[in-house]
């Protein structure tokens, strides 16, 4: 269970008070010709320091009343003893919250009025020797204070560059799943809905077609149940022990494509690629091609093109879809754009002369 933040202030407050009160009762007894703790001196060193209790809400004002109480009380002829820590915890704690310059001018600003006191009440502009320690101690102190604001303000932007980071790498990982489920879901329900409604127009009359159709259904529905799983298994396990996704299994899509009644036409090679660049550009060609069956207005002809080069890969897929207008940005669409981006390539889309056609440049690394 976490700790209130006020328990930890009370119990550093104690232990200053403990130790203050302690040492102060010790060193009038050892200190020659030392009077012993009065009350009234007892009483004036608790009441120093208990105001650490809300030295975190008003550390300047608490810094200027505790160095005043502290100096005042050594001058009072009462028993010396390590009241200074009382003001020095101010300090850094106005040094901490506020940064050097807040607390190097309030600390000089005292200085100034306890000189302008010592010239009043003494009549004399001499100091004497410890006015020199007073001096090193206020810059040690908002030094100390200094190192410690700058180490925290850099563990906290390191914290906060960690977050952001691990934000980040969920937010990608959490498209890269929504991609994957999109591509799987909608190429596979769109190979269905086109073979279902073959099957119902054909059914009377061509049962040997429809039976053909309904299969052709089975064996897409029964890929997109494994890759679904694969996807689920990633989830579950937090280990992509998937298969990555390959234009080497390319000649599965282009199958679907003519089953769904399309011609298609492969012109090219894509060659060896790396395995982020094959994923991508398989997907974007399995998204494509569920675009035309789903979306492009009677197609009958496909062209996918493979251009390879020094340093990129070129994939175009073409249709012959009248009437094809501008299409609405949607998840298909903007899926291949942000694969093409995350590889550092583009991707274009748009109606052409006759039809849709989709532009992917991928960069492949290594090449010149």
């Amino acid at each position: 269970m976490r700790r209130p933040p006020w328990a930890g202030r009370l119990a550093r407050t104690i232990a200053v008070l403990v130790f203050v009160l302690g040492a102060t009762s010790a060193s009038s007894r050892w200190q020659p010709g030392a009077s012993p703790l009065t009350p009234i001196g007892f009483a004036w060193l608790a009441a120093t320091v208990l105001t650490l209790l809300f030295v975190h809400r008003f550390p300047l004002t608490l810094f200027l009343l505790t160095a005043a109480s502290a100096f005042g009380y050594y001058f009072s002829g009462l028993p010396g003893g390590p009241v200074i820590l009382v003001p020095t915890i101010a300090l850094f704690v106005l040094t901490r919250q506020r940064g050097p310059r807040t607390a190097g001018i309030t600390g000089a600003s005292a200085l100034a009025a306890a000189y302008l006191v010592h010239v009043v009440t003494t009549r004399s502009f001499a100091l004497e020797a410890g006015a020199a320690f007073v001096v090193v101690w206020l810059v040690a102190v908002i030094g100390v204070g200094t190192a410690v604001r700058y180490q925290l303000d850099a563990l906290a932007a390191r914290r906060g560059q960690a977050d952001e980071h691990r934000h980040r790498l969920a937010e990608q990982e959490r498209l890269r799943i929504a991609r994957e489920v999109h591509d799987v879901v909608a190429h596979s329900l769109a190979m269905i809905n086109v073979q279902a409604g073959v099957a119902a127009h054909v059914a009377d009359r061509r049962p040997e077609q429809a039976k053909e159709a309904l299969l052709n259904i089975k064996a897409a529905s029964a890929s997109a149940l494994n890759d679904l799983r694969a996807t689920l298994a990633v989830l579950r396990s937090g280990e992509d022990k998937a298969p990555a996704p390959s234009l080497t299994q390319a000649g599965e899509l282009l199958d679907h494509a003519r089953d769904a009644g399309l011609t298609v036409e492969v012109h090219g090679e894509p060659g060896d690629l790396p395995a982020p660049v094959d994923a991508a550009a398989y997907r974007i060609l399995q998204e494509s091609l569920t675009n035309v069956v789903r979306h492009a207005d009677r197609p009958e002809r496909v062209d996918v093109r493979f251009g390879r080069r020094p340093g990129g890969l070129t994939l175009q897929v073409r249709d012959d879809g009248r009437g094809t207008a501008r299409p609405t940005p949607g998840h298909g669409l903007r899926g291949m754009s942000e694969r093409a981006a995350a590889l550092g390539g583009r991707c274009t889309a748009g109606p052409v002369d006759g039809g849709f056609e989709v532009r992917v440049e991928l960069p492949i690394e290594g090449e010149a």
